[in-house]
Formats: structure tokens, sequence, C-alpha cells
């Protein structure tokens, strides 16, 4: 498969805890992969040595995280992984996948909990500038279903209330309503192979944009 020269192709999954999109990520990652495509697989927070660090902090249900204190966290961890290696990648036209991005401190931060949804996106524009998802692929679930297909011991984050998701979930949807065009829904709830097809048509649309053939 060949890329059209200019741009990269940036595409972000989100969604609550217990979505699944860790999941359709990687076998997004595989998919694209074997289009024979140049593909950086990324995480928020994360993926960098001091935004793995912040990670650190961020889940840790040991530690009282104030929420702006929190919300700062998340954007310093951003700033790191935006510069060196989302923008970067990009400008080599490459395919940059990325496991939440701004999205996800909107919902959780600003709808969440509470804070001016306003300063927010304010944040998101001095921590990013240009650097916005051409795709945004965002996987609704309840959280009651969820919260039922958590394994493991919560972190600090997936401890917090039911009330506290359904916020986010809210947030997720109404971001959504208002940026169609970037970001589009698809149904969590049905199997897993499903939700992929779901997940691979779309990406399969935007493709077209960037590439000159599919093989």
């Amino acid at each position: 498969m060949k890329q059209k020269k200019g741009h990269g192709l940036f595409i972000t999954f989100e969604g609550i805890d217990g979505c699944g999109k860790t999941t359709q990520i990687m076998l997004a990652h595989q998919y694209l992969t074997s289009k024979g495509l140049d593909i950086k697989l990324l995480r928020e927070p994360g993926s960098t040595t001091v935004a793995e660090r912040i990670r650190d902090i961020l889940l840790d249900r040991r530690l009282a995280i104030g929420d702006l204190t929190e919300l700062l966290l998340y954007q310093s961890a951003r700033a790191e992984l935006t510069r060196r290696e989302i923008t970067p990648w990009l400008e080599k036209e490459k395919v940059v996948l990325c496991d939440r991005f701004f999205d996800s401190t909107t919902a959780y931060q600003g709808f969440g909990r509470k804070l001016d949804v306003r300063m927010v996106r304010q944040l998101h524009r001095i921590v990013v500038g240009s650097t916005v998802p051409d795709l945004t692929l965002l996987f609704d679930i309840d959280p009651n279903r969820a919260f039922q297909r958590r394994t493991g011991r919560a972190d600090r984050l997936e401890s917090q209330s039911k009330a506290f998701f359904t916020r986010v979930r809210n947030g997720f949807l109404e971001i959504a309503r208002k940026e169609r065009a970037r970001i589009k829904v698809v149904d969590a709830t049905q199997p897993i192979d499903k939700v992929f097809a779901d997940t691979q048509k779309i990406i399969d649309r935007k493709l077209k944009v960037y590439v000159d053939s599919l093989v």
C-alpha cells in the first residue's frame, strides 16, 4: 500500500474503561501492518520515559491526587508524547495509532471531574497545537456492562464510581455529537469480531484519503 505525500494518518481510540478499545487498537495495528503501512502504536498516558513515569503516578491507588493536579499531569504527559513521538512520526507521513488522546481528558477531567470544559480545551490547544486526530473511534458501552468486563485489581481511575463513569460516557457522546466528521461511534457491546468489523470499515474509508491504492 503506497501512502500519499504530505501528511501521515493519526487515529485515536477512545471510550470508558472496559469498553474494549485496547483490544481493538491491537487488532487495527495487526490489520494495518498487514497492509504494509508503517505504524507507530502509542498509549496515553505513556509511550515515552517521562510519560510512563507520569502514568505510574496517575494510576497509583495509594495517591490522593487533586482534580486540577490530575488534569495537569495528563497534559504534561501528552505534551511529552506529542513532541517526541506523534508529531515527528506524522511529519514522516506515517500512521499513528494512539490508545486515548485529548478527548479522554475532556471526558474524564472535564465531564467526569466537573472541571471547566472550556479551560480543559484551552489547555489542549496549548499542549498539542495543530496535532489533532484525523479519525477518532469512540467505543461506546454502558458503564454497568463495562464494569462486568474488568479483570484484576482496579487502578486509581478504574476505582471511580459508576456515577463518575456515567458522566464520562455522556461526555464522550456529547463530544462525538459536536464533532461528527472526526469522531465515529462504535457499538462496543457487540462481540469482539463484530466490533472490529465495524472498526475496520471506518478505518478503510479514512485510508482512502491517505493512500494511492489498496492492495
